[in-house]
């Protein structure tokens, strides 16, 4: 593989980078906004349950699994043009949701919004590390960790106020249709920028990889996602059973190309850098805060008889959070250099652990107070929104600018198994805590239960964090390849 690595002028680099971040925010905002839209979809298409869940899951889990594979795409092709492409498609994807005839139209649009999401998303990543100087990601890594944020709080309050405003009786299909405008605006100012910094290089596929890849993923996230759904049934575990079979065949697959001058998908020598095992560990633990979202909705909800619209509202405060978070990351690196992540970290373990007294503190079927309840919530926003900038600097920085798209996308992978694994594994905790019941105090304590492994979790990750804190990115892994 052949590629010639240029930096582009300052004012373009931002730009760009501007154009791309689109590519992060759109599908985090489509996740969140899609959660408030689902009632109203029901509702009009007559959707059975499980085609209600596979709305969501269709496109979790191709998200999910064609992630390294899209990253990997715009290190071969170049990162401005395969974001382009993924998001012509993603816009596709999104007419094709907005004017879903049937439940399976609309779980097709799905599918095909969480392939072409995953051909965009990762490129915005991969460029810090590629195109960026050192003094410059900071800042970045910043306003990337700050889309996602944006995006929770977004996603939540437009998708109600669409809804709400039944604009020229779309109803819920306006959830689905204004991607189209942001899309449009982003093709005519991105364009012209695209034909000025688009990167020459040339690369080849690596099919047998990109395949080996999607399936070893499809057999983990599939079942995590819809086995507790649908009772674990025996393929659910048959899956599971053959992830890790599969994984290491496609491992030693990957080895054999690298060795024969191949262009493997992942390549292992970019994988052997010091200390990125770990950080993906990290990674791993990052988002077992994924099952807070549901199962806090259902403990207002269930337990405290919250309205929907006001158990939305509940969660502003982590909204809030997590977009200051990446803001202030730049300044507490000033203080705190590499131990940014694991304080980031702490911070979430301790509002946690804050949570779970709160909840289990408040007598049965009382709401907890609201002032401590909105601080516990924005200290775990906050480090959440510290940890991530930090995090995705501590992986993405030990590997070359040659492979910043490979490891953008398995950075972004390992989050979504981090997710999968949590809502399956807590999520299931939960409910074999709650048995039978469903009453009050039953949901409280299930919740406590939960919010302590989530605490768990995120602790163990802190520990992780410090031993990497004191072994900072090696200067070699952030130095241009030549010839890569």
């Amino acid at each position: 593989m052949s590629r010639h690595h240029s930096v582009p002028p300052e004012p373009r680099r931002w730009a760009m980078f501007a154009i791309l971040l689109v590519g992060s925010f759109l599908p985090p905002l489509d996740f969140f906004i899609v959660n408030v839209a689902l009632p109203s979809i029901q509702g009009d298409l007559a959707t059975s349950s499980s085609a209600e869940q596979l709305v969501i899951s269709a496109y979790a889990a191709l998200y999910a699994v064609t992630l390294i594979t899209g990253g990997r795409l715009g290190d071969l092709f170049g990162r401005s043009r395969v974001f382009f492409l993924g998001l012509m498609g993603f816009t596709a994807a999104s007419l094709l949701c907005g004017i879903a005839w049937s439940p399976w139209a609309l779980v097709a649009g799905r599918a095909l919004q969480g392939i072409t999401a995953a051909v965009m998303a990762p490129q915005a990543l991969a460029s810090i590390q590629a195109i960026f100087p050192e003094s410059e990601k900071p800042l970045a890594l910043s306003l990337y960790g700050a889309v996602f944020g944006l995006a929770s709080v977004i996603g939540q309050a437009l998708g109600g106020v669409l809804i709400a405003l039944d604009l020229f009786g779309m109803g819920w299909r306006a959830v689905f249709l204004v991607n189209l405008p942001v899309a449009i605006l982003v093709v005519l100012f991105g364009i012209p920028l695209l034909k000025r910094t688009a990167e020459r290089g040339r690369g080849r596929l690596d099919p047998g990889g990109m395949a080996l890849s999607m399936l070893t993923l499809a057999l983990l996230i599939v079942p995590l996602i819809e086995g507790r759904e649908a009772g674990w049934p025996w393929w659910s575990w048959l899956s599971l059973a053959a992830a890790p079979l599969l994984a290491r065949f496609f491992w030693r697959y990957e080895r054999r190309l690298a060795q024969a001058g191949g262009a493997p998908l992942l390549d292992p020598a970019a994988l052997r850098a010091p200390g990125l095992g770990r950080a993906l560990l990290i990674a791993l633990s990052f988002y077992a805060i994924g099952s807070f979202f549901l199962l806090f909705s259902v403990y207002l909800q269930n337990a405290l008889h919250v309205s929907a619209l006001d158990a939305g509202l509940v969660f502003l405060p982590f909204g809030a959070g997590f977009l200051l978070g990446p803001l202030a990351t730049p300044s507490f690196r000033r203080h705190l250099g590499e131990w940014v992540n694991p304080v980031g970290m702490a911070l979430e373990t301790a509002g946690f652990l804050g949570l779970a007294w709160l909840v289990s503190a408040t007598p049965d079927g009382m709401a907890p107070a609201s002032t401590p309840l909105a601080a516990l919530l924005f200290c775990i926003g906050f480090g959440q929104g510290l940890g991530l900038p930090t995090l995705m600097k501590m992986i993405t920085g030990r590997v070359a600018p040659a492979y910043s798209g490979m490891i953008a996308g398995i950075a972004s992978s390992t989050l979504q198994v981090s997710t999968a694994l949590s809502v399956a594994l807590i999520g299931g905790i939960f409910y074999t805590v709650l048995g039978g019941r469903h009453d009050p105090a039953a949901i409280a304590h299930a919740f406590v239960v939960a919010a302590l492994c989530i605490a768990a979790c995120l602790g163990a990750g802190v520990v992780l964090g410090t031993t990497l804190a004191r072994r900072p990115v090696a200067s070699a892994a952030q130095g241009r390849v030549s010839g890569a």
